[in-house]
């Protein structure tokens, strides 16, 4: 309580103090850019996806512009130890996401590699799978996919290193026949989430989609 006195939490856009659970103060958050993507339909992101690997559906909260509040609310979960955000958005998500009878078997978020978990505290993506799962009933497993390099895929350019890149992930076990939603905080290159999704889509019967918080111009 008495830290709330001497250092209230304030909106990242504005600079209003507001509730410890927000991000943003209602004013800015009618600024916030949603996609109003159909998950059961054409949208960008599932094009995109779909230059990579087979994709069912595809659905992004947000729009990542440069310099906008959905960039800054997603900076503040990955990088200032703010994992409670994760919840927060995911709380926006029945507003706008209706599966419409495509409802996937289990969410999968993306993992970090063990160091880099140790290192930063938290999976930033953790909060909000669960949260998800709390809200639409879908169970989530954080353990079937292992991250097995330290170094970013992205980043690597040599042919050494791409052909580690293309082991950077794995199954963990055998699973088949299931409709899986690949979870993500931003869509970029959509690399990581390719290579994931090869690997699921290498056993029998399974189907991919993706969910992200945002996605990138």
């Amino acid at each position: 309580m008495m830290l709330d006195l001497l250092f209230p939490n304030r909106c990242l856009e504005c600079n209003r103090i507001i509730d410890a659970d927000l991000a943003v103060c209602n004013l800015c958050f009618s600024h916030i850019h949603f996609t109003h993507f159909d998950f059961s339909g054409n949208n960008i992101l599932k094009e995109r996806c779909l230059l990579l690997f087979p994709v069912a559906h595809a659905f992004a909260l947000m729009q990542f512009e440069k310099e906008n509040i959905s960039r800054k609310i997603v900076h503040e979960l990955k990088y200032r130890n703010r994992e409670k955000i994760g919840k927060m958005i995911a709380g926006w998500f029945p507003q706008y996401l209706d599966f419409k009878g495509h409802q996937p078997d289990l969410l999968v978020s993306v993992p970090l590699h063990p160091r880099k978990q140790r290192e930063r505290g938290y999976n930033q993506l953790h909060a909000f799978t669960d949260a998800l799962s709390d809200l639409y009933g879908i169970p989530a497993d954080h353990g079937l996919i292992k991250r097995n390099h330290y170094s970013k895929a992205q980043a690597l350019k040599d042919k050494q290193h791409r052909l580690q890149a293309e082991n950077t992930f794995s199954l963990t076990r055998s699973i088949t026949g299931k409709h899986i939603l690949l979870i993500d905080d931003v869509f970029t290159t959509g690399n990581t989430l390719a290579t994931i999704a090869w690997e699921i889509l290498s056993e029998p019967g399974n189907t991919v989609s993706v969910l992200v918080m945002a996605m990138d111009e």
